[in-house]
């Protein structure tokens, strides 16, 4: 399944690019597993996504948790934590 996947501030600079369109393996089913895949992707992957904990994720623009299941979800973006000041 082709997904886009949208990566944003620090993640972005880790993976050193902003978007990608990425053929999801059948087995990748959550979140979860969609962040353990893009790990095997690279050192800079494995780099961005050390604290899987710290990063937010959303499907079709919707905040999710990483137990989600993936579906048929077109967009997957990853981003830090947000901060009020």
């Amino acid at each position: 399944m082709a997904v886009r996947i949208l990566y944003f501030a620090w993640l972005r600079e880790k993976v050193g690019k902003g978007e990608e369109i990425v053929d999801v393996p059948a087995q990748t089913r959550t979140v979860a597993d969609l962040v353990q895949w893009l790990r095997t992707r690279g050192p800079e992957y494995e780099e961005a996504f050390k604290r899987p904990a710290v990063v937010r994720t959303a499907l079709d623009q919707v905040h999710v948790k990483p137990d989600t299941p993936i579906g048929a979800a077109r967009e997957i973006a990853f981003f830090p934590p947000v901060t009020g000041g």
